[in-house]
Formats: structure tokens, C-alpha cells, sequence
């Protein structure tokens, strides 16, 4: 039997470099994106010890040709669209090129896949950014959209380009409404990882303070690695659709600093501050997500929650 040949675009990233993994040892032969693959370290796929065992290729999502190039170079089953700037805070600074990365780089891969010579299936990375604050209620398929960033407009667009072309052209299409998912491959612009390196750093002696912005907004945050296994799942059902991937626990960010700084036998109080400067013009109060659906159709649930997901990026 021929391997079946997944392309993963993004591959260099957190769920990327784990979705690799996962694929690798499903027997898939992967093949993997970024926008210049020459130049890249891929650091995280070293890390994993995975590197040798990919294809790895440039492509740059905002250009057609580049997408369409790819595709064809490959022939995938599957495709992963996991690329595109990926940080609410920093979609402020770079509103443009958060929105041309994400629903330009979308549109470019559902118009390629039109054009090949076989059927892929294909994944579409959405954000729990896109509901907005729902006042606590955890949101789930139904949940209507009131983005608040421009990180979440433009997966919100992304996600509609999907479900058009899906209806339009009986593509295989879904999209993973992921709510947050951290790992150690997590970049340091990314609270979460910024909580537990500066919490490491001070427990081995440094006198620097933890700085933060907003201690009372709450999340739900899962284990990356689990949450890669329900990307896969989604293109594996016979009908494509779209999914809640969530833990279904929030907690505060206050509750996190606090479990990273036990876990380290230290006090929160006495290493963090708070500064204006790390507040967003924005920003969602209370975030969690309902995944019934993916338990009942996926058969799939988080194991991990947010004091084990703190245990282990910090082990």
C-alpha cells in the first residue's frame, strides 16, 4: 500500500512540529512548508529528532503560484493550514500582514486544491479568538462570531472562506476551532511561555520581575500534542465539518502565574508586576469552549488540563 502523503503548511511552528510527529508515526510520509525552507533551522523538528525524516519545502502563502507549486510537487492526502501569524498581541501592531497571512493564505490553498489532480482533504486551523467574550457561557459550533482582534477577524473571514468553498465546490474542507493549546514549543511572545521561562529564570537565582498586563482574564488552556490528535481526527470522518477543540476549564491568568511559581516553591507575589504597556486595546475577559461535539463524533476529549499543561511545559 502507497503512504498516504500529508502537507503540512506551517510545519515549523508549535502544532506543526507536533503534527508532524503524530503523522510520522501513523506511517504518513509528510512533507512540510515554510517560507524558506533553505534558510530555516526549524528548530522544533530538531528538537523532536524528526527533521531528517520529512520532506521540507518553501512556499509562501500570499502568492497563488507558490501555493499552487507546492501542492502539485507533493500530491498530498491531506493538507494542514496552519500558517500565518499567529499572535493576537502582535495582530495589533501588523493588522495587514495578520490578515493577508491568514485569509489570503486560506483562499490561496482551497483555490489550489481545486486545481489538482487529485482530492485532498483539508484542515483549516481555527481560533477561539473569533467568538469574542460570551460572557462565560462556553461556546461551542452555534456560537455566533464577534471577533475583537484583528488576529480574530481574519480567522473568522479564513473560516467562512472554508465553509463557502466547502458548500460552493464539495470540497473536503473543516475547520479546528482550537482553543488555546500550549507546549515548551510555545514563542516567548506567548504569556504563557513567557510566565514559565521568567519563573525558571527567577528560580535559579535571577532578581527580574515578572511583567505582565491583565491578571483577571481567564482561559481555556489544553496540551498542544493532545490537540494536534483532533486535527487529524477531523479528516479522517466521511463527511467534513467543523469542530470545538477545548478542555472545557477556564481559569484565570492569575491562576496560572500562581501554579507556575508553586510548582517552582516560590510566592507569585513577590516576583510579579503589572504594567500597561502589556494590555491589549481589547481584550476577552473569559474564554472556554464546550468540544461535546468532538467527543461524541471524534471520540475525542482533553486528558490534560491547565495545572498539568503548567507541571509539564515547566519539566
Amino acid at each position: 500500500m502507497n503512504k498516504k502523503v500529508a502537507l503540512i503548511c506551517g510545519i515549523s511552528g508549535q502544532d506543526g512540529a507536533y503534527l508532524a510527529t503524530f503523522l510520522l508515526n501513523k506511517g504518513y510520509e509528510v512533507w512540510g512548508t515554510s517560507r524558506d525552507a533553505q534558510a530555516s533551522f526549524f528548530s522544533n523538528l530538531v528538537t523532536l529528532g524528526i527533521k531528517n525524516s520529512l520532506k521540507l519545502i518553501s512556499m509562501y502563502p500570499e502568492d497563488f503560484r507558490s501555493v499552487l507549486v507546492a501542492m502539485r510537487k507533493c500530491q498530498p492526502d491531506e493538507i494542514y493550514y496552519l500558517a500565518g501569524q499567529s499572535s493576537v498581541g502582535l495582530s495589533f501592531e501588523q493588522p495587514a500582514d495578520t490578515i493577508q497571512s491568514i485569509a489570503l493564505g486560506t483562499l490561496n490553498v482551497l483555490e489550489a486544491c481545486r486545481m489538482l489532480d487529485k482530492p485532498a482533504k483539508i484542515y483549516h486551523a481555527g481560533s477561539s479568538e473569533c467568538f469574542g467574550d460570551t460572557g462565560g457561557a462556553p461556546a461551542n459550533e452555534s456560537t455566533p462570531f464577534h471577533p475583537r482582534s484583528p488576529y480574530a477577524v481574519a480567522k473568522s473571514s479564513a473560516f467562512w472562506l472554508v465553509d463557502n468553498y466547502r458548500e460552493a465546490y464539495s470540497l473536503f474542507a473543516c475547520t479546528g476551532i482550537l482553543f488555546n493549546h500550549e507546549s515548551p514549543f510555545r514563542p516567548s511572545r506567548f504569556v504563557t511561555q513567557k510566565i514559565i521561562s521568567t519563573a525558571k529564570r527567577i528560580a535559579k537565582g535571577s532578581s527580574e520581575k515578572l511583567v505582565l498586563g491583565r491578571l483577571d482574564i481567564s482561559r481555556d488552556w489544553g496540551w498542544a500534542p493532545e490537540y494536534v490528535e483532533a486535527m487529524w481526527l477531523m479528516l479522517q470522518q466521511e463527511t467534513p465539518e467543523d469542530y470545538v477543540i477545548a478542555t472545557g476549564e477556564t481559569n484565570t491568568l492569575k491562576s496560572f502565574v500562581a501554579a507556575a511559581f508553586t510548582e517552582l516553591d516560590l510566592h507569585w507575589k513577590d516576583h510579579v508586576e503589572q504594567n500597561e504597556e502589556f494590555m491589549r486595546p481589547t481584550d476577552l475577559l473569559i474564554s472556554v469552549g464546550d468540544s461535546s461535539k468532538a467527543k461524541q463524533k471524534l471520540n475525542w476529549q482533553a486528558h490534560y488540563k491547565m495545572l498539568d499543561v503548567v507541571k509539564m511545559m515547566i519539566r
